[in-house]
């Protein structure tokens, strides 16, 4: 049950916004989701990653500017119905979405699923459904991404059994009851943000998400501050949360994050049949 990772974009930003002590230069920063098949659950989607509902269309004025400033540049050949259709499935063929947190760029294809069980945090959904736009609008969110009847298919990722991850990584919420698949709460860059570490793997995998946006900043000295602790939730948590990444880094597990430029053997290659 291993998992592989598309790519649904990419946003340029210069290099030393997200790690400390990098060049003006702009990066390709990706814009990852996840895919992986469960024995019992069956197909799994991990974020829905940016998709046509952010960059064109009718939208908000909030949404427009958001898109204006970022600029993602979507990979036509990497939205999800597209990937799904080469692996030989498609958008109703996906039992689950897990939703790591709320922000655009997981959330913005999730009207393609109106099947899928979703599993997230449900606080934080009802708090983001209830709360001003203009307060969302500060930490990236828009409720105009988040379809219909969505809180009555969704599943409380905090009301699942607690189980301990590998490598010293602290405790998990199991997924799937089976211990292969557990939430870890990974918070600072957003209100309820959780990873997900695959424990069963013959290397454990911990897909960190957003704690950092480059591997290179998981390092204490490569760490960045300012200007991007200003959109962290919580710059203090963004800290903590990134030592634990690191240390269960150099116990021995894998880390992946959803904005490294750099390639993982978990990306999904474009000759995949």
């Amino acid at each position: 049950m291993k998992p592989v990772f598309a790519n649904s974009a990419i946003v340029t930003a210069p290099e030393r916004l997200f790690v400390r002590g990098g060049t003006w230069r702009c990066v390709p920063l990706k814009v990852r989701y996840g895919l992986f098949q469960h024995p019992a659950a069956g197909l799994v989607l991990i974020d829905t990653g940016y998709g046509p509902r952010v960059t064109r269309g009718r939208r908000g004025l909030g949404l427009r500017l958001y898109n204006a400033i970022l600029g993602p540049d979507l990979a036509v050949d990497g939205q999800p119905e597209t990937v799904l259709h080469r692996l030989g499935f498609t958008p109703d063929d996906v039992s689950i979405a897990i939703i790591t947190h709320f922000h655009a760029d997981h959330v913005a294809g999730l009207d393609l699923f109106p099947t899928a069980r979703i599993i997230a945090k449900t606080e934080v959904l009802g708090k983001i459904l209830k709360q001003p736009a203009r307060k969302n609008l500060r930490h990236g969110i828009f409720t105009e991404l988040l379809p219909a009847g969505l809180v009555s298919r969704t599943v409380d990722v905090d009301g699942l059994a607690v189980s301990e991850a590998p490598l010293g990584l602290g405790k998990g919420r199991d997924l799937f009851g089976d211990g292969s698949v557990l939430a870890i709460n990974l918070p600072g860059h957003a209100e309820g943000h959780f990873g997900l570490c695959f424990a069963c793997l013959p290397r454990p995998l911990l897909y960190a998400v957003d704690a950092q946006w480059s591997s290179d900043a998981l390092e204490d000295d490569r760490r960045p501050g300012f200007p991007a602790s200003l959109i962290a939730d919580d710059p203090l948590a963004v800290a903590e949360s990134t030592r634990r990444v690191f240390a269960f880094r150099r116990a021995g597990g894998e880390v992946l994050l959803c904005h490294d430029p750099a390639s993982s053997p978990h990306d999904l290659a474009q000759d995949t049949p």
